[in-house]
């Protein structure tokens, strides 16, 4: 099923073929460089599983992204419940990652201004999170650029001290229409 649509992409629901190019982001060290490492075969797919468990609880997750130009599947984009270990959980994330190289064109910000919107009118969500480690300006610009604003720094409470992303950003935004 496609959920949302713009002009270069499709937010739809993940397919079994969508697990090698998944598995293949996740383990790329440039996608994972503000994250605590790269994840094997394995944690991509029970990251997959855990994806497809939220749309069955929810309604709504993290979208599998596909370029129309192509039909390639090039990440995802959505909804995540906010850790339970976080100051601020309960919650719900809007989140992205976008395979290496489809950086800096534009998807991860076209595809979460269009999950903005979708959360607007179809979800029952008023107020959405996001947050990265502080090092990860790439992120933190696509959240400036849907709109969100910055609530605080703080440091991630899964990431070891003195790790180098310890330190996180955080930012939220209201829906001005949460059903």
């Amino acid at each position: 099923m496609i959920y949302i649509e713009t002009p270069r992409l499709l937010l739809r629901d993940w397919k079994e073929e969508d697990l090698v190019p998944f598995a293949k982001m996740n383990c790329d060290p440039h996608v994972m460089k503000y994250f605590p490492k790269p994840l094997t075969k394995s944690e991509s797919f029970h990251f997959y599983n855990r994806i497809r468990d939220e749309f069955t609880q929810y309604g709504y997750g993290l979208y599998a992204v596909e370029k129309k130009e192509g039909a390639s599947f090039i990440g995802y984009t959505g909804f995540h419940q906010v850790p339970l270990d976080l100051d601020f959980a309960p919650g719900v994330e809007i989140g992205w990652r976008i395979r290496h190289e489809d950086w800096n064109k534009g998807y991860a910000t076209e595809a979460a201004k269009a999950c903005l919107l979708y959360a607007t009118e179809h979800l029952s969500v008023k107020k959405l999170w996001s947050f990265t480690s502080l090092s990860n300006k790439s992120s933190e610009r696509v959240m400036q650029k849907i709109g969100m604003t910055k609530v605080m720094e703080f440091p991630h409470p899964a990431i070891p001290d003195n790790h180098p992303l310890k330190e996180h950003v955080l930012y939220t935004i209201e829906l001005p229409n949460g059903h």
